[in-house]
């Protein structure tokens, strides 16, 4: 049973992964988390499966007069955009171009800053447990999704404590999994369900992957012959 409000990301992150414990998660899995808010839900998860932590970066594309409503997301080299409020909204080409690359330039600073010069951990063939604070609209997980799927990776789970059910039960259209603690009603912001949900800042993120690192002591060779994870 879920309580709400979470104390704190780590303790969602704790109770994500005690149900992520009951599905058949391969050895070979990788957990990538949205950062910021996601980094420490996503160590968490690591931390109890022993699996290698990442981040994958999507952004949000917001609206240019309403930086705050979301006419889609970007993640890696994946574009994701609501054509019917761009539509309806009236918003040209060349606007939509502008943002994207501003938020493309923001993206690849934030990878290179977080990842410190290391590359991004190989995901052909691998369990891939996508993992934020929650979600609301779905867009920039949906890019999220997306990205992981162009680099291969044997399955998708998307991994949440908290999230809308309409956002959830559409990314079950992109993931192979959705696993998601609790989807209350009415669902109005993430942060509503969290006693603390202060910014995450760059250097929790980058701390949080380090420790990983060394929590796990260890890369974590592939290897193709373990059993898949389950899709329920």
């Amino acid at each position: 049973m879920v309580e709400l409000p979470f104390l704190d990301r780590f303790e969602a992150g704790r109770q994500l992964a005690d149900q992520l414990a009951f599905h058949k998660v391969p050895r070979n899995a990788v957990v990538l988390a949205l950062p910021r808010g996601g980094l420490p839900v996503g160590f968490v998860v690591a931390e109890r499966l022993h699996l290698p932590l990442d981040v994958v970066v999507a952004r949000k594309l917001g609206v240019p007069w309403q930086p705050e409503l979301a006419m889609g997301a970007i993640a890696g080299g994946m574009r994701v955009l609501d054509e019917a409020l761009i539509q309806e909204l009236g918003i040209d080409d060349e606007a939509i171009d502008a943002i994207v690359k501003r938020e493309q330039a923001e993206t690849e600073r934030r990878e290179e800053l977080y990842r410190a010069g290391r590359p991004p951990l190989e995901l052909r063939g691998r369990t891939v447990i996508l993992v934020d604070d929650g979600i609301a609209m779905g867009s920039t997980m949906t890019a999220a999704i997306r990205y992981v799927r162009s680099l291969n990776p044997a399955s998708v789970i998307i991994a949440v404590p908290i999230g809308s059910r309409q956002a959830c039960l559409r990314l079950l259209k992109e993931a192979d999994d959705v696993v998601c603690l609790a989807a209350p009603e009415p669902f109005n912001a993430v942060g509503q369900w969290y006693r603390d949900f202060h910014q995450v800042s760059d250097t929790e993120v980058q701390n949080l992957l380090t420790e990983n690192r060394v929590l796990l002591g260890r890369a974590l060779v592939p290897d193709e012959t373990l059993e898949p994870v389950s899709v329920h």
